[in-house]
């Protein structure tokens, strides 16, 4: 059978949250007001600095689809794809697209699991060179507007069972998959793969990923990329990148060994 890793993106793949850091591309846009805006930057401060638990994920949520009713979806895609440059490219962990890389060259299928909304979720998975995702479908209306529901929620148990039913779909052995989170709430993602990883994890996660005897990573190495990629291996060519991800190899290279 098939094997893939799935990896969670806020603060995984990126170091903030993928949904708010579009807030300011969106006020320009002339869809937040400014006073909007300052709130999301709050909670993406908070968010990068302490971690968001179950309460605050779906505050963030219910404010979304409150503030999104009536948005245009294609209005919405179009902003995100011409604007990921500016605002994604200095946010890529190196770590993250070296390991995304070692497991497509492992001929791994890889997935980005993630709550945020799938228009924000597609383009930067491709943009990183990754082609499937599971990600919150919000309901839109016969004229392609949000309504302000949602109609697939990509978050906690949700993500297992959208895996779990990817893999029963595409014939992936998931005991012999790999799956990445910095959350708690992901737990249930986790432990749908026979080798999950905690990268940056907050204090719950940690504690479980401890006691489970989980490898736990560090990614700490922003990246900043000039183009579109395809494949993330170009953007490992420095010494500075190598010696951050040294870890990660070594910890690849162990596994490999005793397989």
């Amino acid at each position: 059978m098939a094997q893939a890793a799935f990896f969670d993106l806020d603060k995984t793949i990126i170091a903030k949250s993928s949904t708010l850091a579009f807030t300011g591309k969106l006020h320009k846009a002339g869809l937040l007001g400014r006073k909007t805006m300052m709130r999301a930057a709050l909670s993406q401060t908070f968010y990068v600095l302490f971690g968001a638990d179950h309460d605050q994920l779906e505050k963030t949520r219910q404010m979304l689809m409150t503030l999104t009713k009536g948005w245009d979806r294609s209005e919405i895609e179009a902003i995100v794809r011409e604007t990921l440059d500016d605002v994604v490219a200095p946010l890529v962990y190196a770590e993250a697209l070296f390991l995304i890389d070692e497991h497509l060259r492992e001929g791994r299928r890889v997935y980005i699991v993630s709550a945020s909304p799938d228009e924000v979720v597609q383009p930067l998975a491709e943009y990183i060179g990754v082609e499937d995702v599971i990600a919150t479908r919000p309901e839109v209306d016969e004229q392609g507007r949000y309504t302000g529901e949602v109609e697939f929620y990509a978050y906690a148990e949700n993500k297992a069972a959208a895996m779990r039913e990817v893999a029963e779909r595409e014939g992936i052995d998931l005991a012999e998959s790999y799956a990445y989170s910095d959350s708690a709430t992901d737990l249930p993602m986790m432990r749908a793969v026979g080798h999950p990883v905690a990268v940056n994890p907050d204090r719950e996660l940690k504690e479980a990923a401890e006691r489970e005897g989980w490898p736990i990573l560090e990614f700490t190495r922003q990246v900043g990329l000039g183009t579109r990629l395809t494949r993330p291996v170009p953007l490992l060519s420095g010494a500075g990148v190598m010696l951050g991800i040294g870890a990660v190899a070594a910890w690849l290279l162990t596994r490999r060994k005793k397989r």
